[in-house]
């Protein structure tokens, strides 16, 4: 497996000091701006039935 994949900026904030947090676990990480601690899940693969009620019933094509 890969090394984990590190968010760029607080979700909260939009500060980028993040640092891994020691006690949330496997993807938790602290922002040291504001002081929130959060967490990272990935949820699994959207169906392309789901990915196309999600944008607006567009799906991936463009129309010009």
């Amino acid at each position: 497996m890969s090394e984990r994949a590190a968010p760029f900026h607080c979700p909260y904030c939009g500060d980028e000091d993040l640092r891994p947090s020691a006690e949330g676990g496997h993807g938790a990480w602290e922002c040291a701006s504001c002081r929130r601690a959060f967490q990272l899940k990935f949820l699994g693969l959207l169906s392309p039935t789901a990915a196309s009620t999600t944008n607006g019933g567009t799906g991936h094509e463009h129309h010009a």
